[in-house]
């Protein structure tokens, strides 16, 4: 009996070796310790990743707007949908929290319990 290693035979985890030895060789290589980008490849296309680039883009763009408007002095956020309005622009409910028009269309005349309230 042999104590060579004959690639391909064991419990399997040979053949991952390979792919973490490359890993770590590339921490080792990058000052950051962190993994290179993965780069799309070239000449493919998949349907819906642009669908999914928008959706990025208009979150992105929606988070941006809701911090600036979180940095008004006369802001607070939806009770629903958490993110940020002028109080002007918010109704407070019965309930105990300020909801935004969108989300009042949604509730309409449904009672919703909050766990918390918010100071009016």
């Amino acid at each position: 009996m042999s104590n060579q290693h004959i690639p391909g035979s064991g419990n399997g985890a040979s053949g991952n070796s390979s792919s973490s030895g490359s890993r770590r060789e590339a921490r080792a290589n990058n000052g950051t310790g962190m993994l290179p980008a993965v780069s799309p490849v070239q000449g493919r296309v998949y349907s819906g990743s642009s669908e999914f680039e928008n959706m990025l883009l208009e979150l992105h763009e929606l988070f941006e707007h809701d911090r600036q408007v979180a940095s008004q002095p006369d802001s607070t956020r939806c009770g629903i949908c958490y993110l940020h309005f002028l109080i002007s622009e918010l109704h407070y409910r019965d309930e105990g929290f300020y909801v935004c028009r969108r989300c009042e269309r949604g509730l309409s005349k449904q009672q919703l319990p909050m766990l918390r309230t918010q100071q009016k």
